[in-house]
């Protein structure tokens, strides 16, 4: 998971730099090229990004998960499914090993618990930073100022949350070969924990019924309201 970029630099500039520029001035240049070309590819990638989760306007699919530490201990394990459809809108329902809902109907996001009978509801703007899955969903350049990406190759792409402080440190996005399907996404938060979500079924565009981003508060289930 922790991946660098790799810098692309013309081995013909640089010899021939070497052969024309005094030892310190091309000590000084040389440093604003390797930072001028990272922050060239960390734009670049961006952009890659931003192009491939364009190819979709929604989509459905089933995961399973896997929770690990930083020893390699699988903590747990889980499976469920999601259907995603911009702007801000999210479904994820886990069914195995315990059930949980988290819904985002656009301005609020929803966390329900049916075994202890309890809803958290956030605001969804606030949200974003430790629920990653809504980044798929956006599209504001303000909120995308927030990360910086890289992109490890073709079709695979590490986010990281520029604040240091955000509980999730790095989004891991994988995609079919050239295309904007998403076959699995990795995270990793500020306890050096990583989660594993691997996709499968995955339907782009096809209609998902619109109640299903909308949360309905069930009968005697307590709400902890932080908005």
């Amino acid at each position: 998971m922790k991946l660098t970029l790799k810098q692309l630099l013309s081995a013909h500039l640089l010899c021939s730099a070497l052969l024309f520029m005094p030892a310190k001035i091309f000590a000084e240049q040389s440093t604003d090229v390797f930072a001028s070309s990272e922050s060239q590819q960390v734009s670049m990638a961006k952009q890659a990004l931003m192009e491939r989760l364009s190819g979709f306007d929604h989509f459905s699919a089933t995961f399973s998960q896997q929770v690990i530490d930083e020893e390699q201990n699988i903590l747990q394990e889980g499976h469920g499914k999601l259907s995603v459809k911009k702007p801000n809108l999210v479904f994820w329902q886990t069914e195995q090993p315990e059930e949980s809902v988290i819904v985002s109907d656009g301005e609020t996001l929803w966390f329900y618990d049916p075994f202890i009978e309890q809803a958290t509801a956030y605001r969804v703007d606030d949200s974003v930073a430790n629920t990653p899955i809504l980044l798929l969903t956006s599209t504001d350049k303000v909120l995308w100022q927030q990360y910086s990406v890289t992109q490890t190759n073709h079709d695979d792409f590490l986010i990281h949350a520029n604040d240091i402080n955000s509980r999730v440190k790095t989004l891991e996005l994988n995609f079919v070969s050239n295309s904007a399907i998403l076959k699995s996404l990795s995270i990793i938060d500020s306890t050096g924990q990583l989660s594993v979500i691997k996709l499968a079924d995955v339907a782009i565009n096809q209609t998902i019924e619109p109640n299903l981003f909308k949360f309905i508060l069930p009968d005697g289930v307590y709400l902890d309201d932080q908005r």
